[in-house]
């Protein structure tokens, strides 16, 4: 398809379309009264009408212009649809064009004939088929009433009666058969509104259930432009505008990865399956693509974006659980050993018989023990870690306290600025937390006295542009992360500082993660290095 389809929907207050039937009946009757006048007029054709008497025809045509001008001003519409109104208007246009016609000749003048026009428009404008045909019967009386008047006179001979007979039958022909028409039509027409009122009552549910949906759905032509966009994908792509600014842009303007995907879909009609991110702290989105039409190159393509966080969540909580059962099984066969050789050097160490280069070797096993321990009590930590258990925290109440706790166990007691704006609620286990806060702010503060000498950091607690996550910053004025390294960051066992186990980021990561948050590397534009936790943030009642 081209375009999406767009339905409008039938309205109540749309004229029916008799009101419209009824609006060009008084176009037409406005316009006649206006020939009327015109033939007396012209030399040429004043001959034609009125040639019994000019007087009265001059005098009706004048009261039927003026009928026509009330009947457009003054006549309620509630009376259009009035079939006693109708009957009446109808009687009056019979008697008009009768009288008009008494005046030129009668059946000679061919003005008669106008009647079958008159009972044309009653057949489709009065509901009632007996009314209806009341009028045909009118017009047929008031012929050869007019006809037998004229005879009478010496106007006409009676061989105008035939004519007369003629124009009655036609007239009942008429309107018996633009009865049946118009009946057929009025049938066609309930069954069309009745089908365009269900398309767009279909067309909404198909609406709402795409707005409702939880992946995102895009269509893209094949200028890569996005056509139609709903409000999951808008909150996935661009969060910060509402999906109905974004019709019409460009893909690339959102991702340029998600487009490249989707040429690299259109070559090669491969998915790729891997997980990608538009943003540093946005969601892992896994995209998939479907063309509109045959496998034409050049066709539109639906793109549905679907949060790959759940499912990440679930392969975390498999492989935290697999590695709990390692760990578990291999603990004791680790630590064992690890505290003998540990014990057997203090002893060694405290001989008399060693010497300078004896105790240099021994401190070098001691060392290396207690480093071999901490790993294993840091990968016992992700084994035994239990189920989080959430909590309502406000960061400006909790977060003073957090730090008095963690300056009271410092010595000395660092320097830790903080900035939590007000009505920052988020949902995360306080313990939880309080572990991710306290491994961010050791490096922080050790990464921060190796280049400056002062141990100070900061935490600064605001919400993102959408106002719909809190965003806390542990900043320090560290050397930052090295490029090549960013990749590698949050991976167990990577690290560069001396006697470091490179488990720490990867705990508070998979901690965040366990609370429905988002732990990112987030440098800042003047150089601070920043560690950023995203939390959902929650609305404050009462």
């Amino acid at each position: 398809m081209s375009s999406p389809s767009i339905l409008v929907r039938p309205s109540p207050n749309t004229p029916p379309q008799n009101r419209v039937l009824y609006r060009i009946y008084l176009a037409y009757r406005a316009l006649l009264a206006a020939v009327f006048l015109l033939l007396l007029v012209i030399p040429t054709t004043s001959q034609l009408v009125g040639a019994l008497n000019t007087l009265q025809y001059l005098g009706t045509a004048l009261v039927f212009l003026a009928s026509c001008i009330l009947l457009l001003i003054t006549v309620p519409r509630q009376w259009q649809r009035s079939n006693t109104f109708l009957v009446l208007l109808f009687a009056f246009d019979i008697m008009a064009i009768i009288t008009l016609a008494d005046a030129s000749g009668g059946m000679s003048s061919g003005l008669p004939l106008l009647l079958a026009i008159a009972a044309a428009a009653s057949a489709v404008l009065i509901s009632n088929r007996t009314l209806a045909t009341l009028v045909a019967a009118l017009a047929v009386l008031a012929v050869l009433s007019d006809t037998i008047r004229l005879i009478s006179l010496g106007h006409l001979g009676i061989a105008d009666l035939f004519p007369a007979g003629l124009l009655g039958l036609l007239l009942f022909a008429v309107s018996t058969l633009v009865q049946i028409i118009a009946a057929r039509l009025g049938r066609a027409e309930a069954l069309a509104q009745a089908r365009t009122s269900d398309l767009y009552t279909l067309q909404r549910l198909n609406e709402q259930i795409v707005q409702s949906m939880q992946a995102g759905i895009l269509l893209v032509d094949p200028e890569e432009r996005v056509r139609i966009m709903n409000q999951a994908a808008s909150a996935m792509l661009m969060p910060d505008r509402p999906a109905a600014m974004e019709q019409g842009r460009d893909l690339n303007e959102y991702s340029a990865e998600l487009c490249r995907r989707l040429r690299d879909f259109r070559a090669t009609g491969i998915q790729a399956r891997g997980p990608f991110r538009i943003h540093p702290e946005g969601l892992e989105l896994v995209p998939r693509f479907r063309r509109l039409d045959n496998g034409d190159a050049e066709a539109q393509t639906l793109v549905f974006l679907e949060d790959y966080s759940p499912v990440a969540q679930h392969a975390q909580s498999l492989k935290l659980g697999s590695l709990g059962r390692l760990t578990a099984s291999i603990a004791h066969e680790i630590r064992n050993p690890l505290g003998a050789i540990s014990h057997a050097a203090q002893l060694l160490d405290e001989s008399p018989q060693a010497d300078a280069g004896d105790r240099r070797l021994l401190g070098i096993i001691t060392t290396n023990s207690q480093r071999v321990n901490e790993i294993v009590e840091s990968v016992l930590q992700i084994s035994r870690r239990e189920p989080p258990r959430p909590e309502l925290l406000t960061l400006a109440d909790w977060l003073p306290g957090y730090l008095d706790r963690y300056r009271a166990a410092s010595a000395p007691a660092p320097r830790v600025a903080l900035d939590a704006g007000s009505g920052l609620r988020v949902e995360f286990d306080p313990e939880n937390l309080e572990r991710v806060l306290n491994n961010l702010i050791d490096n922080a503060l050790r990464h921060a006295a190796e280049r400056t000498g002062r141990r100070e950091c900061s935490l600064y607690a605001h919400a993102d542009a959408t106002g719909t996550q809190v965003l806390l910053d542990v900043l320090d004025a560290g050397e930052g992360v090295a490029p090549e390294d960013e990749a590698r960051l949050f991976e167990p066992f990577f690290s560069r500082s001396k006697g470091g186990s490179g488990m720490g980021l990867y705990l508070c990561r998979e901690l965040c993660e366990l609370n429905n948050a988002n732990l990112v590397y987030h440098p800042t534009e003047t150089g601070e290095t920043c560690f950023r936790i995203a939390m959902a943030r929650q609305a404050v009642t009462g």
